[in-house]
């Protein structure tokens, strides 16, 4: 199990305010971030939507108008009668093929994910409290149980990267991490994950932490540059032949 803290403090980031003039497209965005990323995970309860309205700062109409995209996409249902409610789908649908725009976009979203992350292990390395990485090295445990288990692997993987995000103290990148995650996980749902991929990317973690605990950020910067272009050669690959 992710340390619920972490989660919980990545629940809060989806649920602040929503700040943009497309409420609906924004609200839209933010949910179903946090389903992909399994943030939300499959057969959880939403909060009602009196509370999800006062924490997103959104009107009912653009709440419920958004719960209803969510549900035609099948990431939802909802359940009438006493104990019902809006329910994360368990299963999710499948992810859909690869849309033109991804196609046209994927190496900025992977630039944006590799200057989120660079400014997240600078700042990590330099403020991090040793007893803020214990449920980061527990999660990186867990993921050496889940080399043969992607999706559980994968909710491990994001609640790692968000929680590195964390430890700098900055809200603000944070939201950019738990975004950017969203962004990739669009994208490399689309590529093989095998086992020796994945011990080779959980190993790289582990380095990672031990370089955050000894401070020293231009080791830390070193790995997060090999473990995120790792996935940019692979998603070359696969984009030049969609």
């Amino acid at each position: 199990m992710a340390d619920p803290a972490t989660a919980q403090r990545s629940l809060e980031a989806v649920f602040a305010a929503v700040r943009s003039q497309t409420a609906f497209e924004e609200t839209v965005d933010r949910l179903g971030t946090a389903i992909k990323l399994g943030l939300l995970a499959p057969g959880t309860r939403l909060p009602p939507e009196r509370e999800l309205c006062s924490q997103l700062g959104i009107a009912r109409s653009t709440l419920r108008q958004a719960l209803t995209a969510l549900t035609e996409s099948g990431m939802l249902y909802a359940v009438r009668g006493r104990g019902g409610g809006t329910f994360v789908s368990d299963p999710l649908p499948p992810a859909d093929a690869p849309s033109a725009e991804l196609l046209a976009t994927w190496r900025e979203a992977c630039d944006m994910r590799l200057a989120i992350e660079f400014a997240v292990a600078a700042l990590a390395a330099e403020r991090a409290d040793p007893a803020d990485l214990v449920p980061l090295a527990a999660l990186v445990s867990r993921m050496d149980d889940l080399l043969d288990r992607y999706d559980a692997y994968r909710q491990a993987d994001v609640r790692f990267h968000i929680g590195l995000a964390e430890v700098t103290g900055s809200a603000r990148l944070v939201a950019a991490a738990t975004e950017s995650q969203g962004e990739m996980t669009d994208l490399i749902s689309h590529i093989p994950h095998p086992h020796e991929v994945l011990a080779h990317a959980n190993a790289q973690h582990a380095q990672l932490l031990t370089a955050i605990r000894k401070n020293d950020a231009p080791r830390a910067l070193g790995i997060v540059s090999d473990h995120l272009h790792g996935t940019e050669h692979i998603l070359a690959g696969l984009m030049r032949g969609a």
